[in-house]
């Protein structure tokens, strides 16, 4: 079974974001392992340097990094990612899984993103909309996404 992680920056802070997210775990547990790992917010000043952001960005990367089992397929969720449809996603996450890779980790940066060296390490780089979501409910909406893309796999009724 397919191992995946959501290795994300933040907490979700709101009970409804929180029970979301759990709704779509709950969905996805016949389907494969799924954790979602959550590290700290860099604590910022109220108008950051571009130094301080930097600095942030490289904090919370190596937190990223120390979370990223080897062997893994690293798909970075940035700005200037691709964007894919969900049977895209799907068949994305079927290729990984043919291709003999267990785990498969989304990363999701701070509202400033990600470092350069998580991009780099990524084998994929992704974006939901060329829009700009809160990071809370982008979280629920690749959660979404990923039951949608098992959904697609296993033929169910899900996907229509």
């Amino acid at each position: 079974m397919i191992h995946i992680n959501i290795i994300a920056v933040g907490k979700l802070k709101e009970e409804y974001w929180r029970k979301a997210s759990e709704e779509y775990k709950k969905r996805l547990g016949g389907l494969c392992k799924i954790d979602i790992i959550e590290l700290p917010e860099s604590k910022l000043s109220d108008k950051p340097s571009p130094k301080e952001i930097e600095n942030a960005l490289e904090k919370e990367g190596n937190l990223m990094l120390e979370k990223m089992p080897p062997k893994s397929y690293n798909i970075a969720m940035c700005i200037e990612g691709k964007t894919i449809d969900s049977v895209s996603l799907a068949e994305k996450i079927a290729k990984i899984s043919v291709d003999g890779i267990s785990t498969i980790n989304f990363i999701i940066g701070s509202s400033f993103g990600l470092c350069d060296k998580i991009k780099q390490k990524a084998n994929f780089k992704m974006s939901m909309s060329p829009m700009t979501f809160p990071h809370q409910l982008a979280r629920i909406m690749l959660l979404e996404q990923i039951y949608r893309a098992f959904s697609i796999n296993a033929n169910s009724s899900y996907h229509k």
